[in-house]
């Protein structure tokens, strides 16, 4: 099911008065249901020895999400040079981070290497020579190729610029060997928002074929295997969830076996975002405008810069109307924002109770990949971010954006090159 029932019971009472203090729009978190989905993934894989979930801030980059990982002894799965700053501000440090990147340019190298560097994660074997200092513990992202099918989400791994190819991974490790690696590690992703547990334990006995072949060519040990995120939610009303403890149950079976047959087992790690903080976030929004034309537009006070999942994917969010739970749909509506492009709705002829100006709109599980991939385009400026806590207060994580923030980057020295 969409937002949890919890999450409703603790913030549909109080909601009034946040949005009396706070205005609307706003993106809220439950603190209280990420950390239980944070133990209850501890506790799902605490017979696989070294497990650790590395979060993966591209979901949710805000500091104070992030303090409650580290609480949890949870790493940080990070893409960008900015996302490292991020980690390393709350206290991570060396192996807590791992540096995911793609096209990667040198200074994003030498990011990485600063204040303790981080498990580096090498996406291409052309990249090999380009790491200014090379670390001693090393880790290559693999692409499967025809291998393996991607789920609809991720696409095909053929066509994914991710990763190795098949054919390129024993000379990935010849080379950064070559470049004095001692240490070392093997990533993958493969599916993306993936309910299908099986789809993960065959990425994990994907992983041990890969390191069972490695080993035997070069002679080394691996450290870790990190069989990436992926891990999906439910979206609709009526979806199945993730069968966490079954998966769990399974990648446990494939460790325990890799265990008997080699005297040792790598650690796993994972790099889950959306399944921690998805289902434990809201985008809250006012109505303001009713428009009945050809179809009925409800008009909301934020947009899709605050929220682009529905109009860049086709993404379902499910949509309630806490004072109105009760009332029986009043007919097919569009929900959209004000932004200057047809793909800017948060719902398509969906059935809502009838809905007038001042009503409050809650958009469910906007807890990653919500505010993250907002935008500027229109000039619209993204909205703030609370956090509920688990005592029942309600903090400002984020500010809104401001005019001067928009327009921050006009102010410069001139610099004009004649030629």
């Amino acid at each position: 099911m969409p937002m949890s029932a919890d999450f409703e019971k603790r913030l549909y009472p109080v909601l009034d008065q946040v949005v009396a203090h706070f205005g609307t729009p706003f993106h809220i978190y439950d603190e209280a249901g990420i950390r239980q989905t944070g133990e209850a993934l501890k506790h799902a894989f605490s017979r696989v020895p070294g497990f650790r979930e590395y979060f993966a801030v591209k979901a949710l980059p805000n500091p104070h999400v992030l303090a409650m990982m580290r609480e949890m002894g949870f790493g940080f799965d990070c893409s960008s040079a900015p996302e490292l700053v991020l980690g390393r501000r709350i206290g991570a440090r060396g192996e807590d981070l791992m540096f995911t990147s793609n096209n990667t340019d040198r200074s994003e190298f030498e990011a990485a290497a600063r204040d303790g560097g981080c498990l580096l994660n090498l996406d291409d074997i052309s990249l090999v020579p380009k790491v200014p200092a090379f670390p001693e513990l090393i880790c290559f992202r693999y692409n499967p190729g025809p291998r393996r099918t991607g789920n609809a989400i991720i696409g095909n791994p053929v066509e994914a610029k991710y990763g190795l190819a098949h054919e390129q991974v024993v000379e990935a490790y010849r080379l950064a060997i070559a470049r004095g690696a001692t240490r070392f590690g093997i990533h993958t992703m493969v599916v993306s928002n993936e309910r299908n547990y099986a789809f993960m334990v065959q990425t994990v006995a994907m992983l041990f074929e890969l390191i069972e072949w490695v080993s035997r060519e070069l002679h080394i040990r691996f450290e870790f295997m990190n069989m990436g995120g992926g891990l999906g939610i439910p979206y609709r009303p009526g979806d199945e969830p993730l069968n966490l403890s079954a998966l769990a149950a399974e990648v446990t079976e494939l460790f325990d076996r890799f265990r008997t047959r080699h005297g040792y087992a790598p650690r796993l790690y994972m790099e889950s975002g959306r399944y921690m903080t998805g289902p434990h976030g809201a985008l809250v929004v006012t109505a303001i405008n009713r428009k009945d034309i050809y179809r009925t537009y409800i008009g909301v006070d934020a947009c899709m810069s605050a929220l682009m999942r529905p109009g860049m994917y086709g993404a379902y969010h499910h949509i309630t109307v806490p004072k109105k739970l009760s009332q029986n749909p009043a007919g097919p509506v569009d929900v959209v924002g004000s932004l200057c492009e047809n793909n800017d709705k948060f719902a398509v002829q969906r059935e809502l109770p009838p809905i007038a100006d001042g009503d409050l709109l809650v958009i469910h599980d906007t807890g990653a990949h919500g505010h993250a991939m907002g935008f500027n385009y229109n000039g619209k400026l993204r909205p703030q971010e609370l956090l509920l806590r688990c005592d029942g207060s309600v903090e400002l994580i984020r500010r809104a954006e401001t005019l001067q923030d928009h327009f921050a980057t006009l102010a410069f020295q001139p610099d004009v090159l004649k030629l």
